[in-house]
């Protein structure tokens, strides 16, 4: 019998990846032991239906950019290649489906812990992942806490907190930063930077 895998994913638009992103994999990867973080860019998500997104080849290629040099973070393109809406249920069926000796650990932050039963398929997501909710080191936990004792007694969940550093950057910042000429130097790593002004990205107001 093969060797159980933890196999960790971090999931998103990416658009573009920066280092908050880069921290959290890291804490998840050391916190859990981890063998390996996928990276996923997603195709269309549902939330994202009205807003401009990044055309995907511009957004893959940021990712590679950015854990190129990380041998334990890989990018799956997994939900670029599905196409169409992008749904966490669909992609850890497939996923458990093809490689049933991996134990998948999805990586969410606490406001989706909060609307995880808004999501589509909500059981399958639990029952075919640990979930990993990631906290601020200094954060009152009381709420949360009695978030994950509900939906472990609703849906048999296996859920546990992820502690991370204290860190305020959204991609939507970053690009409205590119948008106005102001730097995002050390936001993103170095490649991903030069990448974005080389391609003209964030130029446009959303």
């Amino acid at each position: 019998m093969s060797v159980q895998k933890k196999i960790g994913i971090l999931g998103g638009t990416f658009d573009p990846i920066h280092i908050a992103h880069l921290i959290l994999a890291e804490n998840a990867y050391e916190q859990f032991q981890l063998e390996t973080i996928l990276i996923m860019p997603s195709y269309v998500p549902p939330h994202k239906l009205n807003k401009k997104v990044s055309p995907a080849q511009h957004r893959t290629k940021m990712v590679q950019l950015a854990i190129e040099d990380n041998k334990h973070l890989k990018l799956s393109t997994l939900e670029l290649k599905r196409g169409g809406l992008t749904y966490t249920s669909d992609t850890l069926s497939e996923l458990t489906e093809n490689n049933p000796q991996n134990q998948y650990y999805f990586i969410i932050g606490e406001d989706s812990l909060f609307q995880i039963e808004e999501w589509h398929e909500p059981q399958i997501i639990m029952q075919k992942s640990v979930l990993l909710v990631a906290v601020r080191e200094q954060q009152e936990i009381g709420d949360i806490d009695e978030r994950i004792k509900e939906l472990e007694q609703k849906y048999h969940a296996e859920i546990y907190l992820l502690k991370t550093p204290n860190m305020e950057i959204s991609s939507s910042m970053l690009r409205k930063k590119v948008e106005t000429g102001e730097t995002i130097k050390y936001y993103v790593p170095k490649d991903v930077e030069k990448y974005i002004y080389q391609n003209h990205l964030y130029k446009e107001k959303e």
